[in-house]
């Protein structure tokens, strides 16, 4: 196992700006507007040959009567819980700070490596103000610039030091990604809160609470892989504020990056235009798709067709893409949360499912022979070949005389075929024709 380190500090002083030096990606957002980064974030950085984690936190403010500092204070104090080591970090173009004193009294009685990172020290005179930072009792500090890199090597050279000794560990590998993805407020942070059993990510009845997308590794059913929370997406008009902006890009991004997206929407609000928005997003990228329906204990006036008619009106607005698992179930309660997570493992095992080609052919070119494309402007089109192509996703060619002549429903009539024999559930199929 890699050794942990935490950065911490007041809001605003440069924490999530050194994270990204550190990871050498721009993974957590950075903003003049104090406290963006609310959730713990997870990174991985090396130094002089040694691998470590980085765990960039929100800024620590004690006493607040704000809803999201109570919780950013309840994270930073679990990613202190977690961390082999600490950067406390301070800015020193305002000083000394009551803040930076209720953080340097809270890691005062960590038995753990501090480090003191004096940031934005980037001139002589600025070297000469820093002494001041002697008085929160945390010995010798190191003075750094993040946004340029100055002074980080001597700061990473004695991390390196106070780090526990390594333990072996094999290499790691390229681990599956599910990106927990919907509307703002749909229930995603609780959704994976609730599969890990601790409180990973904040949560508040606020939409937007969380605006990075951030990995949590998961292994349930003998099965390893990446579960990603992500911002909820917003329409177009209503991403008023440049962070807003950020996130939805780092949302979008996390679907792009993903083999399957689990896609949670409210059952009160329904399967609405921005969840339809989000479906066909993923379903563009060729992702795999599960879509939990949350929130269903909070239905009132259930009846026996009450589950039959919701799904229904999901597939009428998914169509024609309608073999997509639909599971109602609610966090709250924890009703049908592992279910959702099995149902995406066999997603993710239908999207890397490959069929020899012997076997395709035997099974599809009776079905077109009973069955042939239709004529079209007097031309027969003769199918001779198929074969599953070698991508990452299902893509099936099939080689013909004239390609150009077959159309749209006959190419949804080989796809329904494909999807009657082969178990693709939950996954877009591409059908081409191709020149004989």
């Amino acid at each position: 196992m890699s050794a942990i380190v935490a950065i911490v500090g007041r809001p605003n002083v440069g924490k999530s700006t050194f994270f990204n030096r550190l990871i050498q990606r721009r993974e957590a957002i950075v903003d003049a507007v104090s406290g963006v980064t609310r959730d713990r974030h997870y990174g991985k950085s090396d130094w002089n040959g040694r691998e470590f984690s980085v765990i960039d936190t929100g800024g620590y403010v004690l006493g607040s009567d704000d809803v999201f500092e109570k919780e950013i204070d309840q994270q930073v104090e679990l990613a202190i819980d977690e961390a082999d080591a600490i950067i406390f970090m301070v800015d020193v173009e305002t000083g000394v700070t009551g803040m930076d004193e209720d953080v340097a009294k809270l890691l005062r009685r960590v038995k753990k490596p501090v480090l003191l990172a004096v940031n934005k020290v980037d001139n002589a005179r600025r070297i000469e103000e820093a002494v001041e930072f002697y008085n929160l009792g945390l010995g010798d500090y190191y003075t750094i610039a993040s946004i340029n890199g100055s002074g980080t090597g001597e700061l990473l050279d004695a991390l390196v030091l106070a780090l526990p000794e390594e333990v072996e560990q094999k290499e790691e590998e390229i681990l599956p990604r599910f990106a927990v993805v919907g509307r703002p407020n749909a229930g995603k942070s609780s959704f994976i809160n609730a599969l890990i059993g601790e409180d990973r990510y904040i949560v508040t009845d606020i939409a937007g609470t969380t605006r990075d997308s951030i990995d949590t590794r998961y292994n349930r059913f003998g099965f390893e892989f990446n579960l990603v929370d992500t911002a909820g997406i917003r329409r177009k008009a209503k991403v008023k504020e440049d962070l807003e902006f950020y996130s939805v890009m780092r949302s979008v991004r996390a679907i792009e990056h993903s083999d399957v997206c689990i896609l949670i929407l409210d059952a009160t609000r329904g399967f609405d235009g921005q969840v339809e928005n989000i479906f066909w997003l993923a379903q563009r990228n060729n992702k795999g798709i599960v879509i939990l329906v949350n929130k269903w204990d909070l239905v009132e006036d259930k009846e026996t067709n009450t589950v039959k008619a919701y799904t229904q009106r999901i597939q009428e607005a998914i169509s024609p893409f309608v073999d997509v698992p639909i599971i109602f179930m609610s966090v709250l309660t924890k009703q049908r949360i592992f279910k959702a997570i099995e149902t995406a493992v066999e997603v993710y095992e239908n999207r890397s499912r490959k069929i020899p080609t012997r076997k395709f052919n035997e099974f599809m070119l009776p079905l077109i022979e009973h069955y042939p494309p239709p004529a079209y402007k007097g031309k027969y089109v003769k199918i001779k070949f198929c074969t599953q192509l070698p991508t990452p996703y299902p893509q099936f060619a099939f080689f013909c005389n004239l390609p150009q002549y077959v159309r749209e429903p006959y190419k949804r009539y080989l796809e329904n075929k494909i999807r009657e024999h082969y178990n693709f559930s939950g996954v877009p199929i591409s059908i081409f024709m191709r020149k004989k």
